[in-house]
């Protein structure tokens, strides 16, 4: 672990760097446009990464919370809870004038600037900061790059995963010594521009989940040959228990992340992507599991287990090692 010395004060910090940071995370009801946040919380900190303060709130989404059993909100806990528009003005005054940090920022940046755009407001950020790419700049020795994993190199004790409250205190202690390493070495660190959306159109009145134009019917996509996955497959995906390295992972349908990037955070996982269903596959994702596709034909003939991609994609953030 690279930690900031003595001689790294303010007098030696990189002026070029950012003069105050918001280390976001939000919990939500799936990956979609039309998905929405339920619970939100912001640690601020100032330009060495020191806590000044930090904020939570939980968030009506206005229909059905999605995935329960990972964030542990019902609809019964969100009832009483402010819709965004109420809340926006709060958020707004955590976020202003700060560089927004998330671990896998495009996404919670998406999510914030479509609540922001439905409430007919603009989010006051200009610049985002992922901590994943910065683990990537700083070459940290992770085998994989999920919270958990940088939070535990970093000796950060997670206390309630998929706690927006919670995760948003462990990647704040996470991010301090990464930004102390960045300074220390003169990395320059991995900002990205903010674009807020102007305006919301609502979707069609019975959306797919994930519906996404470019696969649509009949369209046609090559695939791509990748390494083979290191890991022995364990067998099932069993709903009471976290995805594992080493599990088969189909794909049917359209999805709302594109493709290509889900299969590859699938194999960055340390998970096989399988091109078809067998006895062997552990688990199938669509969001249309009704369909007539020849997978998930197969997967109900072999009883395969059947996920969303909302709920995949929270799955995807704490898949277990493979057994030593």
């Amino acid at each position: 672990m690279t930690m900031l010395d003595d001689r790294t004060t303010a007098a030696t910090w990189p002026a070029a760097y950012p003069q105050g940071y918001a280390v976001v995370d939000v919990e939500t009801t799936g990956l979609a446009r039309d998905d929405r946040i339920v619970s939100a919380a912001v640690y601020r900190l100032d330009a060495q990464g020191d806590v000044e303060d930090h904020w939570y709130t939980l968030v009506n989404p206005e229909r059905d919370p999605g995935p329960v059993w990972i964030h542990g909100l019902t609809s019964e806990v969100l009832d009483g809870a402010p819709l965004f528009a109420q809340i926006a003005e709060e958020f707004s005054a955590r976020l202003d004038g700060r560089v927004l940090v998330a671990h896998n920022a495009m996404f919670d940046w998406q999510m914030i600037a479509r609540e922001y755009a439905r409430a007919e407001r603009t989010a006051p950020v200009r610049q985002r900061l992922c901590t994943i790419a910065l683990a990537k700049e700083l070459a940290l020795p992770l085998p994989n790059h999920k919270l958990a994993t940088l939070a535990a190199h970093f000796g950060v004790v997670q206390q309630r995963a998929h706690d927006a409250l919670d995760d948003a205190r462990v990647l704040a202690e996470a991010f301090r010594p990464s930004l102390h390493a960045a300074a220390e070495r003169g990395v320059r660190l991995p900002l990205l521009e903010c674009r807020p959306l102007t305006e919301w159109a609502s979707a069609p009145d019975r959306p797919l989940i994930g519906r996404q134009s470019s696969y649509g019917a009949g369209s046609w996509r090559p695939s791509r040959k990748r390494p083979a996955c290191p890991y022995p497959n364990p067998g099932r995906y069993e709903s009471d228990k976290p995805l594992k390295q080493g599990m088969r992972v189909a794909f049917s349908g359209d999805t709302s992340v594109d493709r290509e990037l889900l299969e590859d955070r699938t194999v960055e996982a340390g998970l096989h992507v399988a091109t078809s269903v067998s006895r062997l596959t552990s688990l199938l994702v669509t969001n249309d599991p009704d369909s007539a596709t020849s997978k998930t034909v197969k997967a109900k003939a072999f009883g395969t287990p059947v996920v969303d991609e909302a709920a995949y994609a929270h799955l995807l953030r704490d898949v277990a090692p493979a057994d030593g």
